[in-house]
């Protein structure tokens, strides 16, 4: 009887369907994990992988949009902060508070500061935010913040100079074209019409000394102690920076000349868009990007932030957008796409000559991790480019 039940049930049309029916069902079904909780079993639903995919799709997209249009429109936000708060003060109290908070975030990370690490970031800091921000933020008060944005775009070529100065990379042909492209754009700025309203040659200069002073601080920081902690790496410097910032403010009587009941609430809004957007959301969302992605682009940043800088000050804040400024960011922007390429061509070469060395090396019972001090000389290998720099925090 019960294989007559059986030979029955799989000749019954019916089965089939309600097999395909319960599969249907099961695949519908969200993934889920069994977890104990409170001692008894339960199913806990799981992403799916396509679900996983566009969240992490989703956040990628996020976090370049904040390196892209955060960082592009802090110079308006400076421009906006420096109107009734005196630079050095606003960039001191901006770097206080946002310094403070990744500082405060790293050491919850596990991390604990060094006395090498306070060394090194006095001398960072020194020349990324003392001169290199204390000078925009001065300079916005006669510059157009797209204008500070285009000049501050020189930042590669200064690094690039002060590398190959102090031995640390070579200047390709390609590269050095590039930074006579970038010199021809600097000069259509600061050529004949400096008339432009809001404008003025000493915020220019100023401008180019913050850009050159930060580069300055890409090459220092190569060779001293800084943190191994992304956050740390950052928030040291930008705490000793701001320290000397505030120093500065009251040596040069900003502090007495603060009108604190006149800060305006667009000045106020301008300084907390920087500490909380400019300086905490988009440094994090470029130190995750930089773990997801290739660092060169992650660096596409560099081509973007003045763009976005320049449109915003002539929709938001009505600074002039003439043929003058556009045909100089092309020329600006057009050096840093040939200093970048230069960059990569250096280092293939580099690659390659290295590759082409391994056999002599090993045939010469010489280990490939490096030349032994009794070996050949370091001048016979090829010197490469600078790894990426860090994101302005801008």
């Amino acid at each position: 009887m019960p294989s007559t039940k059986i030979r029955a049930l799989s000749h019954n049309p019916i089965a089939p369907e309600a097999n395909k029916t319960q599969i249907r069902q099961k695949e519908k079904l969200q993934p889920a994990k069994l977890l104990i909780i409170g001692g008894r079993p339960v199913l806990v639903p799981t992403q799916s992988h396509a679900d996983r995919n566009r969240a992490y799709n989703l956040k990628i997209a996020l976090a370049f949009a904040a390196i892209y249009l955060i960082w592009g429109s802090t110079y308006l936000a400076i421009r906006y902060a420096v109107e009734t708060i005196p630079p050095l003060v606003a960039a001191g109290i901006r770097h206080t508070i946002a310094g403070s908070i990744l500082l405060a975030w790293a050491c919850l990370r596990g991390y604990r500061p060094k006395r090498e690490h306070w060394i090194a970031g006095i001398a960072v800091g020194a020349l990324f935010f003392l001169v290199g921000h204390g000078s925009l933020h001065w300079a916005e008060q006669y510059v157009a913040s797209g204008l500070a944005a285009l000049l501050i775009a020189t930042e590669p070529m200064f690094i690039l100079v002060l590398a190959w100065l102090a031995g640390q990379q070579r200047i390709s042909r390609i590269s050095a074209l590039g930074l006579g492209l970038g010199v021809v754009g600097v000069a259509i700025l600061l050529g004949a019409e400096l008339t432009m309203k809001g404008s003025s040659l000493l915020g220019l200069i100023a401008v180019l000394v913050g850009s050159l002073s930060w580069a300055g601080g890409v090459v220092v920081s190569a060779k001293v102690k800084l943190p191994t902690d992304a956050l740390a790496r950052t928030a040291v410097p930008l705490l000793c920076g701001a320290v000397m910032l505030l120093l500065a403010a009251g040596l040069t009587g900003e502090f007495h000349a603060t009108h604190w009941a006149s800060i305006s609430l667009r000045s106020i809004m301008g300084l907390a868009y920087l500490v909380v957007f400019g300086s905490i959301v988009a440094f994090t969302s470029y130190t995750w990007l930089l773990q997801q992605c290739p660092p060169a682009l992650v660096a596409t940043h560099t081509y973007a932030n003045p763009v976005v800088a320049m449109l915003l000050g002539w929709l938001l804040a009505s600074e002039p957008l003439t043929v003058r400024v556009v045909v100089a960011s092309v020329a600006i922007l057009g050096a840093i796409v040939l200093i970048r390429r230069g960059e990569r061509a250096v280092q293939t070469s580099a690659s390659s000559m290295s590759a082409e060395l391994q056999p002599a090396l090993q045939e010469a019972g010489l280990p490939e991790t490096g030349l032994p001090k009794t070996g050949l000389p370091k001048t016979a290998l090829p010197k490469t480019a600078l790894p990426e720099t860090i994101g302005r925090v801008s």
